[in-house]
């Protein structure tokens, strides 16, 4: 039985018994027939259903809002965001898809030539807890567009938005059997990967998981995008105006309790404002009001699971005995559900554990630069290469300085952020392959050449 906790509470919310190997071999085969009709059907009928998606996905905000909120302790204001987010994902391929699949011509020595984009079949999504409707959607939304099919492996811990989406799409109106969810464990991921129905694979998770994901598909020659950890640099260059940059600071650190990939982990400020900020932004960050997530007021929220809060506590007990000075926070909260508090570490080398690893909690890691050039040094220092963001008056140097920076995105003046116009993904052990925008539709295609001479 999978095992839904209130990480508020610690409260067992509900059980989900898991689909033996029969019941997910038959629902990847009932997919591997439906992509044959699926992908039959006309791109005009495939969007008008990607409208009617969106329209059910406002229409139950309230429910699902709530139902993340309770399952993996996002705070009911940032649930109710990720519901219009999938929304508008759904109204953006509606609108886009038409132009993204079209033919596209290329001058050669045919009489006629053209690369046309084809789906491939059945596309397993491998997806996590923490932004547990956007990660399926946002993968799944242009993969069906394309004229794919989808089956996804949900995280343990929220199966019930898992079976929720699953139960979206059919009321929209695609085929029963295009959307799928398996109710399996992650050691079968790699024995759904070898089936043949399947054609590629999607997964967002750890490095671990993609590791072992990418390792099984490349056996089995398929192929894999894989968007997986992360410890985004936040650089401030001393032209930065402070107190703006402090809000969105607390901000980029804290999206959904401090657990995203794309939130920023390591704080790299200039050494002519570095006291400033570091003062400014402990002060911001110890006096944030922890509580439940489904009230209003609350301003940080518990994590998601008990041995996320385990091993964020151990990283920065490893972190303050290796050195780096604890300024705010530290600890656990002392009740029932699994709360820590917000917590600010300064640090001296990029090699402490709060610099080297990803933390996925409300800590944050802040080390001094001498220079842009030393900032830009820091922030490559890591394996990790998703996302990265730079404040300065200076447009024309943060330009140049992005060119730098080792990572799938760089943000100048405002947080990172996944928008569906744009290609989402990251280089190094962040993974690799892009979803969103243009590149995101077209990375489960076939791009086929057709040569007319």
């Amino acid at each position: 039985m999978f095992q839904s906790v209130n990480p508020t509470t610690g409260v067992l919310l509900a059980e989900y018994e898991q689909h033996s190997t029969a019941q997910w071999r038959a629902r990847v085969e009932r997919a591997g027939k439906e992509f044959r009709t699926w992908r039959e059907c006309p791109l005009t009928e495939r969007t008008a259903l990607l409208k009617k998606l969106g329209e059910l996905l406002r229409k139950r905000s309230g429910e699902l809002s709530r139902l993340m909120t309770l399952e993996m302790g996002k705070r009911i204001s940032e649930s109710r965001a990720e519901v219009e987010k999938c929304a508008g994902c759904a109204d953006f391929y509606a609108a886009h898809a038409a132009e993204y699949l079209a033919n596209e011509y290329v001058t050669s020595s045919a009489h006629s030539s053209y690369i046309r984009f084809d789906p491939l079949g059945v596309i397993l999504g491998v997806m996590p807890w923490n932004f547990p409707l956007w990660q399926v959607l946002r993968f799944a939304i242009p993969t069906l567009a394309a004229g794919n099919v989808v089956v996804f492996k949900h995280a343990s811990n929220v199966m019930g938005t898992a079976l929720a989406l699953e139960q979206l799409f059919e009321d929209s109106g695609f085929l029963p059997n295009t959307v799928q969810a398996l109710l399996v464990p992650g050691g079968s991921v790699a024995d759904v990967i070898r089936r043949d129905e399947i054609a590629a694979v999607s997964l967002t998770g750890s490095e671990g998981a993609g590791r072992a994901v990418a390792q099984v598909a490349g056996s089995e020659l398929k192929k894999c995008v894989l968007e997986l950890g992360g410890s985004d640099p936040f650089i401030v260059l001393a032209d930065a105006d402070i107190s703006s940059v402090v809000d969105q600071a607390v901000s980029a650190r804290l999206i959904n309790a401090g657990q995203s990939c794309i939130a920023a982990k390591r704080f790299i400020v200039e050494r002519p404002i570095y006291g400033k900020f570091l003062e400014a932004f402990a002060a911001k960050m110890s006096g944030l009001k922890l509580g439940d997530p489904l009230l209003e007021e609350t301003e940080l929220g518990p994590l998601a699971r008990r041995d996320l809060l385990d091993d964020l506590d151990r990283q920065v007990r490893e972190s303050v005995v290796a050195g780096a000075k604890l300024i705010t926070g530290g600890h656990r909260v002392s009740n029932s559900g699994f709360f820590f508090e917000a917590t600010v570490i300064e640090v001296e080398s990029p090699s402490n554990a709060a610099f080297r690893e990803e933390t996925f909690g409300p800590v944050a890691a802040v080390m001094q630069a001498d220079s842009a050039q030393e900032a830009i040094a820091i922030a490559n220092a890591s394996s990790f290469g998703l996302g990265a963001s730079l404040w300065t008056k200076d447009i024309e140097r943060a330009e140049r300085i992005a060119r730098e920076i080792e990572s799938g995105m760089v943000f100048i003046n405002t947080r990172v952020a996944s928008d569906v116009h744009l290609p989402f993904g990251g280089i190094k052990s962040s993974g690799y392959g892009r979803e969103l925008g243009e590149l995101g539709i077209r990375e489960f295609v076939n791009q086929k050449t057709v040569f007319i001479s």
